[in-house]
């Protein structure tokens, strides 16, 4: 029999955009919290820019990135910068347990929204601010993505090959990764007015968050005093450990041995007793010092096979190896498929599509998948309405005034 979500008495009124903050309250809407999802038409959402886009068509409605954020929220369309819009903020604020925010620091202030006035209406509200630095300091409002928060706190240095300028990891690396904190510590705060019955004011900042990430290279700078530099798919300690060329157009194998044991493997799937045999090899040293050779006769191998050929036959010798995947590929792939990793949403213009669902699998109180792609004022009716408790009269007004859009 269904349940009702671990979160389901949890109310949020949410001001994120872009990526890092609808990450975190997607997964409070996946658990059951009512998410209260405010935009404007009139200062598009950058997410709603971003691809894929659904049936490659490109349009505000059409974003992947921005429907797979925000699905299972209640999506309001709302002009906080008319007094008018501010009124109707301010009453969710009073319905709200936790409100969010990622505007510029000082944003909420000049909209009469900041922490103060929300305590004079909620005096327990838990409010977060989000943004690339923090709201106080020398950078608090440098404006950016998360890729220059990667590059700010250190990850771009790491990423790419020793002869070449920094690669960094892939795209906005922070907006992927601070999420996770961003619902940990509102769930923490949560729990601390459970308890005391006190509100609090979080300021978020998303670059100090990911910095998490950068633990062992830390603490390998603090200890042993060495710099870590770029290695490309090189590990310190393991080799071969790459990932090697496939046969087709961009076409891909990983491909990582741990122990002698699994190098010798390596050479009986691939046919090379003269490999097993070279005592060059015999051990990690051995292999570190001669791993160019390896990777050499490891990809003319590999590159004469199919992706998924080479990765079963390395898979049956025990050696760890996976074909590298695309979009595509993901979609289809069965472990994805049997952990239910996306799901179909009705979207009102492009009939089912697919959305990924929760990452998390709890036994007791499992998410609950999103059912209707979220669109511009979607649920703007049962909000001001259902929630709010508006009548006829006070929504056409708002109507009338041009604060719903």
């Amino acid at each position: 029999m269904a349940t009702a979500g671990p979160l389901a008495d949890v109310r949020v009124l949410d001001f994120f955009w872009v990526m890092a903050g609808p990450a975190a309250t997607r997964v409070l809407a996946d658990y059951g919290a009512v998410v209260v999802r405010v935009e404007s038409t009139e200062r598009l959402d950058t997410a709603r820019t971003l691809a894929p886009f659904l049936r490659a068509e490109l349009g505000p409605e059409n974003s992947g990135c921005f429907q797979n954020l925000n699905a299972g929220k209640r999506m309001l369309t709302l002009d906080v910068s008319h007094p008018e819009g501010r009124a109707v903020a301010l009453d969710l604020v009073r319905w709200a347990d936790v409100v969010c925010e990622s505007f510029s620091p000082g944003r909420m202030a000049k909209l009469g929204l900041d922490y103060a006035s929300l305590r004079a209406v909620r005096p327990d509200v838990i409010m977060l601010s989000s943004c690339l630095m923090g709201q106080t300091g020398p950078l608090a409002r440098f404006a950016g993505y998360g890729n220059l928060a990667a590059a700010i706190s250190g990850f771009s240095h790491l990423g790419g090959w020793p002869d070449r300028a920094p690669a960094g990891p892939f795209s906005a690396y922070t907006d992927y990764v601070s999420p996770r904190f961003t619902a940990a510590v509102l769930l923490a705060a949560l729990d601390h007015r459970r308890r005391t019955g006190e509100g609090q004011y979080i300021d978020f900042s998303q670059a100090e968050a990911s910095l998490h990430f950068l633990g062992p290279w830390i603490l390998d700078w603090t200890v042993n005093g060495r710099l870590h530099d770029r290695c490309g798919n090189d590990d310190p300690d393991l080799a071969p450990h790459g990932v090697y060329p496939a046969a087709g157009e961009d076409r891909w194998i990983a491909i990582a041995v741990s122990d002698d044991a699994q190098c010798r493997a390596l050479c009986t799937a691939m046919a090379r007793p003269d490999l097993a045999a070279d005592t060059r090899y015999a051990n990690a040293a051995g292999r570190l010092a001669h791993a160019e050779e390896l990777d050499r006769a490891l990809a003319k191998w590999t590159r004469s096979r199919g992706r998924q050929e080479a990765a079963a036959l390395l898979q049956a010798h025990g050696v760890a190896a996976y074909a590298v995947q695309n979009s595509t590929d993901c979609v289809a792939d069965p472990q994805l498929l049997h952990r239910g990793h996306f799901v179909p949403v009705t979207h009102p213009t492009h009939g089912t599509v697919l959305l990924e669902g929760s990452r998390f699998h709890l036994s007791r109180t499992p998410a609950t998948p999103p059912a209707i792609a979220p669109t511009f004022g979607a649920d703007n009716e049962m909000v001001l309405r259902e929630i709010l408790g508006y009548d006829e009269d006070r929504v056409t007004a708002l109507v009338a005034a041009g604060v719903l859009k």
